[in-house]
């Protein structure tokens, strides 16, 4: 499972859980810009992710995983005069599911196997769980038009109890998955040549 951590006003550090493959990433950007123009980097301040006029920890973990994937990709952090601006936000939202219970002829222990039908009680019986579905939105703008040129939304399932080690590499790999997704890909590393002795 992945997760990935995220801070919600009082509530404190959550996990953001999605599926082995994954959480569910999906992108929309501005298909006219040629984002090979970008050359330099920063954050909005304040983040989204950030509390009362002070930046959360998680806040900063976000930060140094985007900052460690925009750099994979040939860009430069930059304060003073950055081409980008990165922000981040949260939230979090209550879902229902619905499980089918045992079907027709199988029973509520499963002994019967088809033999015959049990009661209608053990036909119908659904199972309902409620969960907490959280969503990451990594915004990435142009600072010169003040437009956003790119934003990844990553969705999973909230799970607490992280610890600290936990929630930064799940962080990580959260980043890392909608950051595939950019549209400059990460510089490949060039492995020198092989000198060949005398």
């Amino acid at each position: 499972m992945l997760a990935l951590t995220v801070a919600i006003g009082a509530v404190g550090t959550l996990g953001l859980s999605g599926c082995a493959s994954g959480p569910q990433v999906q992108v929309e950007m501005d298909r006219s810009v040629d984002f090979s123009q970008y050359r330099t980097f920063a954050f909005v301040s304040p983040l989204g992710t950030d509390r009362s006029g002070y930046q959360t920890l998680v806040s900063g973990q976000l930060k140094a995983s985007a900052q460690r994937e925009l750099e994979a990709r040939g860009l430069r952090y930059d304060a003073s005069a950055p081409q980008l601006l990165v922000n981040f936000n949260a939230s979090l939202s209550e879902k229902l599911r619905v499980s089918p219970g045992p079907s027709y002829g199988i029973g509520y222990y499963g002994y019967r196997g088809g033999l015959y039908a049990p009661w209608p009680y053990y036909r119908d019986m659904n199972s309902v769980s409620q969960y907490t579905e959280g969503t990451l939105n990594i915004d990435v703008v142009d600072a010169a038009r003040k437009q956003m040129v790119w934003e990844g939304v990553v969705t999973g399932t909230v799970a607490a109890h992280l610890s600290p080690e936990q929630a930064e590499t799940a962080i990580s790999r959260a980043l890392a998955a909608a950051f595939v997704k950019f549209p400059v890909a990460p510089i490949a590393a060039v492995a020198p040549a092989a000198t060949k002795a005398p």
